[in-house]
């Protein structure tokens, strides 16, 4: 058993290519093989988001505090609120992020196949980032 005390592990400003805005990740697990969880509690500040992505097993988000904005390509803008849950299958296309003017954090779930998490993509454009709410 390892026990990961609160303050040990140092907070990560996400980095400018793969997301837009201002973007704080604390790790929660990195689990070493043969497992293959990676978890991080992730805060957004108003209009932040990930570039659009995909995971090669899936992600689950379980948003904490806040309004957030999801969507998978092709498909409508969710709002997303504390308490909400979303599953991303794998390989689908999406992002996710704060809405305009509320901060929103959310615990990210996800699981490595041959080492890789995720793969970045291009850019959310601000014209996506505002359609309408589906």
């Amino acid at each position: 058993m390892e026990h990961f005390k609160s303050g040990t592990r140092p907070t990560k400003r996400g980095p400018a290519s793969s997301f837009t805005g201002t973007v704080w990740q604390d790790p929660i697990i990195n689990a070493p093989a043969p497992a293959r969880l990676a978890s991080n509690c992730v805060s957004f500040e108003p209009g932040a988001r990930t570039a659009w992505h995909t995971h090669p097993l899936g992600q689950t988000l379980y948003v904490t505090a806040g309004v957030g904005r999801a969507q998978t390509w092709g498909g409508p803008v969710l709002e997303i609120k504390a308490g909400d849950v979303l599953w991303i299958p794998p390989g689908e296309k999406h992002w996710h992020g704060a809405a305009p003017t509320t901060g929103m954090v959310h615990i990210s779930m996800q699981e490595a196949e041959g080492g890789e998490y995720v793969t970045w993509l291009e850019h959310v454009t601000d014209e996506q980032y505002a359609k309408n709410l589906g």
